[in-house]
């Protein structure tokens, strides 16, 4: 299934290739020019400002709430009747130390709350969280991409071993535009996302 896009692209492998293009120029750009250190650090809006700022171009979507149910294979994330609800309490959860920033990592993930591009502005969303709380970020060139998405997989039941893989890839070198940029990387972000049958928003009117 080909997601319905601003661009009129039917073809998925096409659309995967220029959405990376577009999110990484657009990522690139949000960084240059400083906009990023604007938003707000640690909840909902400013994660949703990010992804709109990446995929505005692609999608109607872009830095709205998703309105179907998805799933990874047989993981579902976040229903949509408690979505909202989740990210709320998500935005209240403390921030101060780096296990505290992980974990509100992880149940960012586990809502998933956009239709696309989740991953790829989540973990822009956690670097600034480390930047402003820690002064320091993840170095991605240094995460193993496998075990990257296996730890995450595994996160939700336990997530210690996210916590061991990002920890050793921490760095100092917040403003290093190649730091920030590897963590743009598509290959990192999960693919094939499912949508089960569902009362969505649409339906309701």
């Amino acid at each position: 299934m080909v997601l319905e896009n601003k661009l009129g692209i039917t073809d998925s492998s096409e659309l995967a290739r220029v959405e990376e293009k577009i999110s990484k120029s657009k990522a690139l750009e949000l960084f240059e020019t400083g906009l990023l250190d604007t938003f707000e650090v640690g909840t909902f809006e400013g994660l949703a400002n990010i992804h709109r700022y990446l995929f505005d171009e692609i999608y109607d979507f872009a830095g709205k709430i998703r309105t179907v149910n998805i799933a990874k294979g047989s993981f579902r994330f976040a229903p949509l009747m408690y979505l909202e609800a989740s990210l709320d309490n998500i935005a209240k959860m403390p921030q101060s130390t780096f296990d505290e920033i992980i974990e509100k990592y992880v149940e960012m993930n586990i809502a998933h709350p956009f239709r696309e591009g989740n991953g790829r502005s989540t973990r822009i969303w956690l670097n600034a969280i480390l930047k402003k709380e820690l002064k320091m970020v993840v170095d991605w060139s240094k995460v193993d991409k496998e075990d990257y998405l296996l730890a995450m997989e595994r996160s939700p039941v336990k997530d210690v071993e996210i916590k061991v893989l990002l920890k050793a890839a921490l760095t100092d070198k917040v403003n290093d535009c190649e730091v920030y940029m590897k963590g743009i990387d598509a290959s990192y972000h999960y693919e094939g996302y499912n949508i089960f049958k569902t009362e969505t928003l649409r339906n309701k009117h």
